[in-house]
């Protein structure tokens, strides 16, 4: 059973991974391939995520959606359906997502830095449910989007630019480093 969640694990930080670096190349949410996020983009991708990762159709993100995207993402790796993934299976999963980085301390090769965006995609997820149900409505999901949207957007043009999302990038990052070191103090 350990194997089994370690190999999900692993390969939900693989496609993290890979999604993060797609996005370096072109931002997400950027239909008109500009290079420029605009409000209504952003909008439009927020209800096309939202669309995505609620699994079960039942209008929240929740853990029951969670479970389903962990249950299809295995269901793609066993391609031979007998409930385990094999070496090769893993192997072939890695090859299709592009899964690089360094060894780790456990010896994998999933480096630190695509286990840590899993992490911080988490507490987004977390700080987008309002009202503290353990449930992300759409409502919830597009308001937190287009907060992030329009922070990201310093000069309040309803545009994000290469520039705006990598200060943007930066301040979080910063934030995020001054609560970890707050809290080991």
């Amino acid at each position: 059973m350990k194997k089994l969640v370690l190999g999900v694990s692993i390969a939900a930080l693989t496609v993290t991974g890979a999604a993060y670096a797609q996005n370096e190349m072109r931002p997400r949410g950027d239909s008109d391939g500009n290079g420029v996020i605009s409000r209504d983009e952003a909008q439009a991708s927020a209800a096309s995520m939202f669309a995505r990762m609620d699994v079960n159709g039942d209008g929240v993100i929740n853990p029951d959606d969670r479970e389903a995207r962990r249950a299809q993402m295995f269901d793609r790796i066993d391609t031979d359906n007998d409930g385990s993934i094999s070496r090769d299976e893993f192997e072939a999963m890695r090859g299709h997502h592009g899964m690089r980085g360094e060894r780790g301390e456990r010896g994998d090769r999933m480096g630190r830095k695509a286990h840590n965006r899993g992490g911080h995609a988490f507490k987004m997820m977390r700080m987008a449910d309002a009202n503290n149900d353990g449930a992300i409505s759409q409502a919830e999901f597009t308001a937190a989007a287009m907060t992030r949207f329009e922070t990201a957007d310093a000069n309040n043009d309803g545009q994000v630019t290469k520039e705006e999302r990598q200060a943007a990038r930066k301040a979080m990052r910063e934030q995020w480093r001054e609560r970890r070191s707050d809290r080991a103090n």
